[in-house]
């Protein structure tokens, strides 16, 4: 019998972990290569640690580490010298920013939208900034740069997430009033589309949820449960890019945005280190989400798979320097992508060992403990005198998810 823990690193949530938590419970006992397989969770704990000291985790799930410095070195210490697998790696943070993945998606020639990074507003808090901007720094006509991208566009920081500092600029005014506000946040301009939907697709692992996103809404809305929004060919490419962009910087737990105008996909946004999983937003999509990260979570630790972080930039390069049309390069990165996530073999491994889990988490969603975890949340999000309607509303979706999976 060979035991497995997974670690679960959180902030202030409490919904997804404790859905995680039941339905990992549900998982059982497997057989795999000859052998028996239990697998269990634990909260993580932060506390001084020695360099040497054993990790018992087999696989960490971070959703603290991009802010918390302390327990991010404690990740790079349990990879480097305890091989425990991540979701997501620490070292792939730097790059985990709206530039880098823009730079990488361009250079895969895929349609990101005309971007710009301009200089900070405000000096930055190093004592050598003032040198170095009087000497290097070249004087920039802002309003010249907004008329090449033309209006409206979006001023947003390179690193940003959650929406932080983003602004849309219609005119001159709304320029320079974003960018004085901007203060030390480092902003890129964007040109926008004139797009007919706007997309945000959740990955985990080998599996991607695209969603119909409606920024506008209050959060509990923004997520419209709507099927077929995309023609068959967008539907693809989202699907696609999204997994593509998680092989190319060894991505697992991701969310991505893009805006769609007919066939044609355009990503705006494709990395986040601690998407977003609330049941007060993803509400109807919610059990897929926790259930593909229990199944994820379950196949990487008990086949074994090995956390990488060396990335395979040149086999992708060495398509985007070919010849071939938009679609062939997008399918070939798709078969890069699927070797990285073992696609093929995931589905298999899932429909050999974990066939009970579908009726398992409808069963618990439909039942009592759900419903507690539920009225929690909402009285933890909602004032008192709004409980009881989004109490309905959140009900009702729930409900239809489990009509939809009854009926498939």
């Amino acid at each position: 019998m060979t035991d497995h823990l997974i670690g679960l690193l959180l902030g202030a949530e409490e919904d997804w972990p404790q859905a995680f938590e039941q339905i990992l419970r549900r998982v059982g006992p497997l057989s795999y290569d000859g052998d028996q397989h239990t697998v269990s969770s634990e909260r993580l704990t932060i506390e001084p640690f020695n360099l040497t000291d054993p990790v018992r985790t087999d696989l960490v799930i971070d959703r603290l580490a991009y802010w918390y410095y302390h327990p991010r070195e404690w990740l790079k210490k349990a990879s480097l010298v305890n091989g425990t697998y991540l979701l997501n790696s620490p070292f792939t943070f730097q790059s985990m920013e709206k530039h880098s993945a823009y730079c990488a998606m361009l250079r895969l020639g895929l349609h990101v939208p005309d971007t710009i990074l301009v200089p900070y507003k405000n000096p930055i808090d190093n004592v050598r900034w003032a040198y170095t901007a009087a000497k290097y720094n070249q004087s920039f006509d802002l309003d010249q740069l907004a008329d090449q991208l033309g209006y409206p566009l979006y001023m947003k920081p390179f690193d940003g997430g959650g929406w932080r500092g983003v602004s849309r600029v219609d005119d001159r005014g709304d320029l320079h009033r974003a960018y004085d506000e901007s203060g030390e946040m480092l902003m890129h301009l964007q040109a926008t589309v004139d797009y007919d939907h706007f997309a945000r697709a959740l990955s985990i692992g080998a599996e991607t949820m695209v969603m119909d996103f409606r920024p506008d809404q209050p959060m509990h809305n923004r997520y419209a449960v709507s099927h077929g929004f995309l023609s068959e060919s967008a539907g693809k490419q989202a699907v696609a890019i999204s997994r593509i962009v998680n092989a190319f910087f060894r991505w697992e737990f991701n969310s991505a945005e893009m805006l769609v105008k007919g066939d044609d996909v355009y990503p705006i946004d494709y990395a986040n280190a601690c998407p977003d999983v609330a049941v007060t937003s993803l509400h109807y999509y919610f059990p897929w989400a926790i259930k593909a990260l229990v199944k994820w979570s379950v196949y990487c630790v008990v086949t074994g798979r090995r956390g990488s972080v060396d990335l395979s930039t040149r086999a992708y390069f060495d398509i985007a320097d070919s010849d071939r049309s938009y679609d062939e390069k997008l399918d070939a990165y798709l078969d890069l992508a699927d070797a990285y996530f073992e696609t093929d073999r995931y589905a298999d491994w899932c429909s050999d060992h974990l066939p009970h889990l579908d009726e398992a988490v409808h069963e618990w969603v439909t039942g009592p403990d759900f419903d507690r975890l539920l009225r929690e949340t909402v009285q933890a999000t909602y004032p008192a005198h709004e409980q009881d309607q989004f109490m309905a509303h959140f009900r009702g979706l729930i409900g239809l998810w489990a009509d939809d999976q009854s009926s498939a």
